[in-house]
């Protein structure tokens, strides 16, 4: 039971990373949804940023792999790294909550914090169900 819920976590987990991903890149090939991002100062990112979003996809890429690893969907990771690494995530996940619910941008708090709560709480799951 634990194992499933774990797996289902990751699978949603994974499903949130891939539209994030999919979210970044539009953001770095100049979509109009910057306020969405980064804070909510800019309808179309700059160039900078525009490079923050597609180091982000990485991350997720990366993200995404530690949890899919301690759920045993992929074996490509140490056990230990992908069982600090899922609390890490937790963590960060978590940090990001605050960090987009305090932001000046309403459409930002209104999207992206409750995307983070979300992908905080399924890497808790994870942590404490996955074998």
């Amino acid at each position: 039971m634990n194992e499933e819920l774990a797996t289902g976590a990751a699978v949603a987990a994974l499903v949130l990373l891939t539209l994030l991903a999919l979210f970044q890149l539009a953001l770095a090939l100049g979509a109009p949804l910057g306020r969405v991002a980064w804070g909510g100062r800019h309808r179309v990112l700059p160039g900078r940023l525009r490079v923050g979003s597609a180091v982000s996809i990485l991350l997720y890429a990366l993200f995404g792999t530690v949890l899919a690893d301690r759920v045993g969907l992929v074996d490509v990771l140490p056990d230990a790294v992908s069982e600090v690494g899922t609390w890490v995530l937790a963590g960060y996940f978590l940090l990001g909550v605050v960090m987009n619910a305090v932001s000046r941008s309403v459409p930002e708090r209104l999207t992206m914090a409750p995307v983070a709560a979300l992908l905080s709480g399924a890497c808790v799951v994870i942590a404490l169900a996955a074998g």
